[in-house]
């Protein structure tokens, strides 16, 4: 699967086991999935372009570099992204944030948009699209979709979950944009769930189940 990227370090790989118990607290489940975003976001921005300033220490001034935050977009899909979006303002508080609403058919699967707000001059900005899970990957792949009118310099997809289905339709709606992911499950029930999983994000973040 190309583009697509595991984030496979011990501490998200154990936060995600923590986070898949049927029995973690919402508030459990809210806090694991702030920390495990948090430890994503370096993955995710290990590729970003620095720029030099210059910054006095208490000794001398010198050149250093920095990422320009307020070119990062990050676009949360409502409502289950605001989960991830916490966690990622955590490591990149300067980076401007946009919404997408999105709901799935309960008979087609498919995604029908209901909201969407952005901050202006997105063709200057780097998007990272967050979402818990890529499940039939429908809902994602509308999301860029609508992302690409904009003209941004770049997109991202992050999410905790996604499967085989999830990937392929993604992949063969946006080739050119990768993926990071915390694990590949088997497959999706009939109902569009991951399998194994951990259930509906939506409702284990917000206690709506």
């Amino acid at each position: 699967m190309s583009h697509v990227t595991v984030v496979d370090h011990p501490l998200v790989q154990h936060k995600l086991t923590l986070m898949r118990r049927k029995d973690a607290s919402t508030n459990s489940f809210r806090r694991l999935l702030n920390e495990l975003s948090s430890l994503m976001a370096y993955e995710v921005t290990r590729d970003m372009p620095m720029q030099d300033i210059e910054v006095e220490t208490p000794l001398e001034t010198m050149t250093s570099k920095v990422i320009d935050g307020k070119k990062v977009v990050l676009v949360s899909i409502l409502r289950a992204g605001n989960g991830i979006l916490e966690g990622m303002l955590n490591v990149i508080p300067g980076a401007r944030v946009g919404h997408i609403g999105l709901y799935r058919d309960p008979k087609t699967l498919t995604a029908v948009e209901y909201y969407f707000k952005m901050p202006s001059e997105m063709q200057d900005r780097d998007i990272i699209v967050v979402d818990p899970m890529l499940a039939t990957g429908n809902s994602a792949a509308a999301a860029v979709e609508r992302l690409k009118e904009l003209n941004p310099k770049s997109i991202k997809f992050v999410c905790l979950l996604t499967c085989p289905e999830g990937v392929r339709t993604m992949q063969a709606a946006h080739p050119d944009v990768p993926i990071y992911t915390a694990a590949i499950d088997r497959q999706l029930n009939d109902h569009g769930y991951i399998l194994p999983g951990l259930g509906d994000a939506g409702d284990r973040i917000f206690g709506t189940k």
